[in-house]
């Protein structure tokens, strides 16, 4: 598939975005978006999302088709209020006692262990034998996926988990339909397999949180940013079930990212060595915007927590966290990868050094049957 090239005053920065799920916990990156798209000087060239990392991208390049930027902003805002509102007569709600003491966690919530328990015990097509999801419903509201096929101002790709090969999908162009979608958000322990072209999908998050390949090869921008809902530091040593099963997840939902961005890494460091150096992969800067140490203190119930006031919070965390982001490192964009490599290095330097010491072996070899040096 073909690139496209887009060319913007020097003044402006383009970017690609990669977002993550997390269920009400992708507010954050609702905060995020929103803090980007007030700012000028940034051009967002294209968006791999998952799960509600998707959902925010099909949001957002709707909003764009219909209004630019301020179009982009209401309809987030939008889709926001239509989650907050759909949950407000849910049996998943914060106690008495979680409200007095300004605790966002549904840990004692009755609907939540009755929720948590069932998944635990008994498939989604026996508990939920019709297939109910209430996102369906609301993304299908807010968003015109015409526009979004049609629109210009940014691709973007959705990926989904392919049940029977566990391999990812990822849908871009007229791919992106309601159903890919609702594919690249299905929890499996929560809702049936969504089916396209009569093959089951589900979150995938499992296999690709985001998936990046497709910025690196699809677009144009050299800097790609991943707006990170998931913690990959927590301190501590989980103890409790329920805390052993959130770390867990976080490891999982975390571990395709890594392996993904290990991989660009490990590309960038084989092409140079073998003297072809691809432009595209060369010029690739890796940035980060997290908020680590206020999305840590919040446990996975919380994810299933659609208060407004809670999202709010998170928006607003999300906010300050793209702020701090560009007030640090708006003059490393397009000069210099801001990712921590540290989490992602591990095994890129084995596998050089192998392939190092391969060259070496070849080279020498070469040498043994002309005689020359």
């Amino acid at each position: 598939m073909t690139r496209r090239t887009r060319r913007l005053p020097s003044d402006r920065k383009l970017i690609d975005l990669g977002l993550q799920g997390g269920g009400a916990h992708g507010a954050f990156t609702w905060g995020v978006l929103d803090r980007l798209l007030v700012d000028d000087g940034i051009e967002i060239d294209g968006i791999s999302g998952t799960s509600a990392g998707a959902m925010n991208a099909v949001v957002l390049a709707d909003g764009l088709a219909r209004g630019g930027r301020e179009g982009a902003r209401e309809r987030l805002a939008l889709f926001w209020r239509r989650v907050s509102d759909a949950a407000r007569f849910s049996p998943i709600q914060r106690t008495p006692l979680d409200h007095l003491l300004g605790r966002w966690t549904l840990d004692a919530s009755p609907g939540f262990l009755a929720l948590d328990l069932m998944s635990r015990l008994v498939s989604p097509y026996e508990f939920n034998p019709l297939g109910f999801n209430p996102l369906r419903d609301i993304v299908a509201e807010v968003v015109d996926f015409d526009r979004v096929r049609s629109c210009e101002a940014v691709q973007v790709f959705v990926t989904a988990t392919h049940v029977p090969t566990g391999r990812p999908r990822t849908f871009a162009g007229p791919e992106i339909t309601l159903e890919a979608v609702m594919a690249s958000a299905c929890l499996p322990f929560l809702f049936h397999a969504v089916e396209i072209d009569g093959e089951p999908y589900w979150d995938g998050g499992f296999m690709g949180n985001p998936v990046l390949h497709p910025l690196v090869e699809r677009t144009d921008a050299r800097d790609l940013i991943v707006v990170q809902i998931n913690p990959l530091l927590r301190p501590g040593t989980p103890k409790t079930a329920r805390d052993i099963l959130n770390r867990v997840n976080e490891i999982s939902f975390n571990s395709a990212l890594l392996n993904s961005i290990r991989t660009i890494l490990l590309l960038k460091e084989l092409a140079g060595e073998a003297g072809f150096a691809d432009e595209r992969l060369s010029h690739l800067m890796l940035h980060r915007i997290h908020a680590e140490e206020e999305m840590a203190e919040l446990g996975v119930s919380s994810k299933l927590n659609a208060e407004w006031p809670f999202l709010q919070h998170l928006h607003d965390v999300g906010w300050r966290a793209a702020d701090r982001f560009l007030a640090e490192h708006r003059d490393d964009l397009g000069v210099r990868s801001t990712y921590p490599l540290e989490h992602v290095l591990w095994g890129v330097d084995r596998v050089m050094r192998a392939a190092a010491e391969a060259a070496c072996t070849a080279e020498d070899e070469t040498t043994d049957q002309s005689g020359v040096r």
